[in-house]
């Protein structure tokens, strides 16, 4: 039935609960309308013969058993529940002695009515309203084939009640339907715009990572042309600078590539203070390891303090793996953020290796007592996400709990060597490079 916020009590009732209700409400109006009651020289309506006997009280049990059982019936069976219910309608009237069916005994008819039509398709609906309609017709025509007076206008008013009720509930179902498809709307609108955020960011990325790159290829190229018959010498030395500029492009181009083929955490806006997803107010929109300060002021405006610890002398890296190490960190932290309900963790940046970058985000779990609110959410998708990034770069991987509690997320980047040498590399390709 139709509930409001004022009166969230309502939602516990059931349909079943609803029509037993409406039933026993019924019997009883019924009742005080064949008693006098105090104050009235008489009652309202005269009770029949067998109303009070024993046959027309156990008509009157039977007819409310029909209905508790159909009211059972309501939530898995609607259709046998109005069958149910339509039996005690008539059942309930014959020890009344009235000339058509009551409205009282009719009202638990009309909330079958209204959780037919609500609840199931269009053409059962209809069946249910012209069931209904029909035992009305039929019990007067009974009477009528029985040489006994009908009351006609009591019968139609009955009749209009019940399709007043299957009108309601039908107005129900087309609203939950319009909302449901407004919601489905909203949703794909959503997307499309999350799609073309997600363009437009890749556009940057690509831009950022390859530009320059292509803009030394044509540099070197054109040197490389004006001096290759006078310093043949000058002219290797750019187009060694070349390929190698041109593999080193190449592999950041597969890189970015293969990580839009990781899953995505969709266009779920992220939570007040959490560092996540490109182009976060206060972010660059290409950062690296050097906008961790930043991002540790954006987390801690969720609560989290995050310390980060820097080993070994720094050193610049490659932009793709620059970003990549990045988003790791980032990732890793707004898991920390959303699911772990710490206050503090730490991030390590490790560059003692000269062939790679390790970096660690574990943090200790949340303190007894003082364990910070989760926010959720999320795709669940996160670890396989970084795990994916970190196989394309080639590096390894690793994520779990903490022996002493926490969780911690560590990955191994290799960082490759600088080209030293000014005479060009080998021909032979080199271990895991593939032909675009």
């Amino acid at each position: 039935m139709s509930v409001t916020p004022s009166a969230p009590y309502l939602r516990r009732i059931t349909p079943a609960g609803w029509a037993v209700t409406a039933w026993l409400a019924g019997l009883a109006f019924t009742f005080l309308l064949r008693v006098r009651l105090p104050g009235q020289e008489r009652a309202d309506i005269l009770a029949g013969v067998a109303f009070l006997r024993w046959d027309g009280l156990t008509l009157l049990a039977l007819a409310t058993a029909l209905a508790v059982r159909g009211g059972a019936l309501l939530a898995r069976r609607p259709a046998a529940a109005l069958r149910h219910l339509l039996a005690a309608a008539v059942v309930g009237t014959t020890p009344l002695s009235v000339t058509a069916i009551p409205l009282a005994q009719y009202l638990a008819v009309d909330v079958a009515l209204y959780v037919v039509a609500a609840s199931r398709p269009a053409r059962e609906a209809n069946r249910a309203l012209l069931l209904a309609l029909g035992v009305l017709v039929a019990y007067l025509a009974v009477r009528l084939l029985s040489g006994w007076s009908v009351g006609t206008t009591g019968a139609l008013a009955v009749g209009l009640t019940a399709a007043v009720a299957w009108l309601l509930g039908r107005f129900e179902r087309q609203s939950r339907t319009h909302a449901e498809e407004t919601r489905v709307q909203a949703a794909e609108r959503a997307a499309e715009r999350a799609v073309a955020a997600e363009r437009l960011r890749v556009a940057r990325e690509m831009h950022d990572t390859v530009a320059h790159s292509i803009g030394i290829v044509a540099l070197q190229a054109g040197a490389a042309r004006r001096v290759i018959t006078t310093q043949p010498d000058a002219a290797r030395q750019a187009l060694a600078e070349i390929e190698t500029a041109s593999r080193d492009t190449l592999a950041g181009l597969r890189r970015m590539v293969g990580a839009l083929r990781t899953p995505d955490t969709g266009p779920e806006p992220p939570a007040s203070g959490e560092p996540h997803g490109a182009g976060h107010p206060g972010l660059p929109d290409m950062p690296g390891l050097a906008a961790l300060d930043r991002l540790t002021a954006l987390t801690a405006a969720a609560g989290v303090h995050v310390a980060v610890r820097r080993t070994g002398a720094s050193r610049p890296l490659p932009p793709d793996l620059d970003l990549s190490a990045f988003r790791l960190v980032q990732e890793a932290v707004t898991n920390v953020v959303r699911h772990s309900g710490a206050d503090s963790c730490t991030v390590t940046v490790d560059h003692r290796d000269p062939a790679s970058l390790t970096v660690t985000v574990e943090d200790p779990g949340p303190r007894p007592g003082h364990e910070r609110a989760r926010t959720g959410g999320g795709s669940g998708h996160g670890l396989i996400g970084m795990r994916e990034r970190v196989g394309l770069l080639h590096g390894r991987f690793e994520a779990g709990p903490r022996p002493t509690g926490g969780f911690r997320v560590t990955a191994r980047l290799p960082v490759p060597s600088p080209s030293t040498s000014p005479s060009p590399p080998p021909a032979t390709p080199r271990p895991g490079a593939t032909t675009p």
